[in-house]
């Protein structure tokens, strides 16, 4: 027990030493020097050096201040070196006591002062041993504040605050700061700074990832893709038998159940024919058709065009006809329906047609016609065959195994349910338990259904389901989207309405008469939608815009109609980003709002030549203008100069003015070398505008240094002049 409490005894003793930096070493130096004087006693009395301790231990600490800094330069030799650096056990310097021993070193700053020890233990062991915890850390929860790192590093916050305008970082006392910079600064400072990690359940300060949206599949492999149903979209005139005609393929009564007997709501339906799926979309109209165009989104792939034959074509199919032509990658059929009717008139219909470019197959042209009765179900084989053939024409595939993708055709809340809608998945396979993102709203799926109201676990590419799990009602042409995860598609969720938020405040860029338009071969296009009080006044005014000549601009008349400016119009002018013109008439309340909300110009005229040259300046003003050059002087090289600032020519102007503003060109032997702008024009010292013929001057061309005598400097500038048609 008495060796295991003696070395404990010690041990305090030896860091104390190392705190101080005046270890017990310092006793020994004066139990020689008491030994000095003595130098023949004998070793017989063990407790003699204990009296001499005790009668001189004032003399120890005032001493040892004094002598440890007068004798430095006696000892010189590497044996007494040595000696200091490594101190020998207890046993020794008590034997020392009674021997004469050599002075030991003074030098004791450098060395940190070693422990002693009775197990052999080296000083330099007990050295670094006594440097680890010489290192200052301090520990920090993050976030780090600046009033509080200040406190932990000893400093006042305003020394803080200059310290971090260093790093070009401006925070008052209560901000925070980033850890590596609060690193860097308790690193000047001699710290080590490490950030606690917060205990369990006390709350984590995660990097927050920004979750984007998956971009648009890109097939590698060509295997990958499958053929898939085509979709089909219905439209035409009011009561023209959109839904009977739909009625008679599903061998249903859709249109019974609707009001008056006309569709409110858009449906879409999935029929097989000959072991061939059809998808069809039912709309309220041509209006849905465009106002899902304009959410950037084309479901169809094929437009059927419904015309009743005792009717013909009326003011909505030629709008109709106006939008699904506005449609890219959109095929047009026609299908005359209730020729059962005495009054029907089909060569009157395929005139009407050919009129507004749509030629039958059998007068010579390319549009599929198909004669059926709703009423009658006959013809409705044909026109099923007719789509199967153009599908397979336009050869339509998709891959069933990317990540699934749709758009939302239409979408309501429905008692018990919550929002639902029916979605066509275009990409992929659509299963229940998906999370999602459509539009501004995300979900999971909690359950898909068929077009027949019946349950199914999954649904392919071109197939409409019904899904339910919405956070909110999406709107008709929001893309509908399977995400990784719930968690980032409800993150993706909260970044699309507050950027929604944000933009309610700003108004949306389209196409107006001064901006340029530009088709994707470069050339410039000015679309319109015309509008006007008499049918005799839009063809007069049609006519006349197109007799506007022109090889740089194309002025196209997407829709050209009668009565007010309606939303509808407003809605095609937007989804073809065009621009509505008025003549004679007024533009509805709805318009306005959609307008607005669209950020769709909307012109208005009375005279029709003001209406003519506006839409000419406005060709005009696309054509971007030509510049040509005027020569305003030449200058001749007569001595090249090497200055500290660069080589600058000395030349003298034999015609016209040298401008500092205008640009130069570099010839020599009738030889362009360079061209540019003129950086330093100076006549004598004095830095001047322009220099006269005659003149003498100093030229400095942009990083150009390659004058020779002999080179003509020719100045002109260019002057932009407007095109014309």
């Amino acid at each position: 027990m008495a060796t295991k409490s003696k070395p404990a005894a010690r041990k305090p003793a030896a860091r104390k030493a190392v705190a101080t930096h005046k270890p017990a070493l310092a006793k020994g130096k004066v139990w020689k020097e008491k030994v000095k004087p003595h130098p023949k006693v004998a070793p017989a009395k063990p407790a003699a050096p204990a009296k001499p301790a005790a009668t001189h231990r004032p003399a120890v600490e005032s001493v040892s201040l004094i002598d440890k800094k007068h004798p430095e330069k006696k000892t010189t030799d590497g044996e007494i070196k040595e000696k200091a650096t490594v101190l020998p056990p207890i046993s020794r310097i008590r034997a020392s006591l009674e021997t004469p021993v050599a002075p030991p070193p003074k030098k004791k700053a450098e060395p940190p002062p070693p422990k002693p020890t009775t197990d052999g233990t080296t000083a330099a062991t007990a050295s670094a041993e006594a440097e680890a915890p010489s290192q200052k850390v301090i520990h920090i929860k993050p976030p780090i504040i600046v009033k509080q790192l200040a406190v932990e590093l000893g400093l006042k916050p305003h020394q803080l605050i200059a310290e971090l305008m260093t790093y070009n970082i401006f925070a008052n006392i209560s901000q925070t700061i980033e850890p590596d910079i609060a690193s860097k600064i308790a690193q000047n400072h001699g710290f080590v700074l490490e950030k606690e990690r917060r205990e369990k359940g006390a709350g984590v300060h995660k990097v927050e990832q920004v979750v984007v949206a998956p971009p648009p599949l890109v097939i590698a492999k060509e295997e990958e893709l499958k053929p898939r149903a085509p979709i089909i979209t219905f439209m035409g005139h009011v009561d023209h038998g959109k839904t009977s005609l739909m009625d008679a393929i599903r061998k249903t009564r859709v249109a019974a159940a609707e009001a008056g007997g006309i569709t409110q709501h858009i449906g879409a339906y999935s029929v097989e024919h000959k072991g061939q799926k059809i998808t069809f979309i039912d709309t309220p109209g041509h209006a849905a058709f465009t106002a899902m165009r304009a959410r950037g989104t084309n479901v169809t792939d094929i437009v059927v065009l419904v015309v009743a034959a005792d009717d013909g074509v009326m003011p909505q199919t030629i709008e109709a006809i106006n939008h699904a032509k506005a449609a890219p990658q959109v095929e047009i059929m026609v299908a005359i329906n209730k020729v059962d009717l005495p009054s029907a008139n089909i060569d009157k219909v395929k005139k009407q047609l050919q009129e507004r470019d749509l030629t039958p197959e059998d007068w010579g042209g390319k549009t599929v016609v198909c004669e059926v009765s709703a009423t009658r179900r006959t013809g409705i084989d044909h026109l099923l065959e007719m789509m199967l053939l153009q599908a397979e024409v336009m050869d339509l595939k998709a891959s069933p195994t990317a990540t699934p993708r749709g758009t939302v055709i239409e979408a309501q809340v429905e008692p018990g349910r919550g929002p639902t809608a029916t979605v066509i998945v275009q990409m992929g396979t659509l299963k229940v338990a998906e999370p999602f993102i459509c539009g501004d709203y995300f979900g999971k799926v909690k359950s898909l259904m068929d077009d027949k109201g019946k349950p199914v676990k999954k649904a392919g590419p071109a197939t409409p389901v019904k899904v339910l799990g919405f956070t909110g009602v999406p709107n008709a042409g929001d893309e509908f989207l399977v995400m990784e995860s719930e968690r980032s598609a409800k993150t993706l969720s909260e970044e699309r309405l507050r950027a929604k938020r944000a933009e309610k405040l700003t108004v949306p860029q389209r196409a107006t008469l001064e901006t340029l338009l530009e088709a994707a071969d470069g050339k410039k296009t000015l679309r319109l939608v015309l509008k006007c009080d008499t049918q005799g006044s839009a063809e007069a005014i049609s006519a006349a815009l197109n007799q506007i000549e022109s090889k740089k601009v194309d002025l196209e008349i997407i829709h050209a109609g009668v009565g007010p400016i309606s939303e509808s119009d407003i809605l095609l002018a937007s989804a073809s980003n065009a621009v509505v013109v008025g003549f004679n008439i007024k533009v509805e309340n709805m318009a306005v709002t959609a307008a607005k909300r669209e950020g769709v110009q909307v012109k208005l005229y009375s005279i029709i030549y003001e209406l003519m040259d506006q839409i000419k300046d406005a060709m005009a003003g696309l054509l971007e203008p030509e510049f040509r050059e005027t020569a305003l002087g030449h200058a001749e090289v007569k001595q090249v100069f090497e200055l500290s600032k660069g080589i600058v020519a000395g030349c003298l102007v034999t015609d016209g003015r040298i401008a500092r503003a205008a640009r130069a060109r570099v010839t020599r032997k009738r030889q362009p070398v360079y061209d540019g702008g003129i950086s330093t024009l100076r006549r004598f010292q004095d830095d001047v505008k322009e220099v006269r013929s005659g003149l003498e001057c100093g030229i400095k061309l942009g990083d150009f240094s390659e004058y020779q005598v002999g080179d003509i400097i020719e100045c002109y500038q260019l002057e932009a002049i407007a095109q014309k048609l």
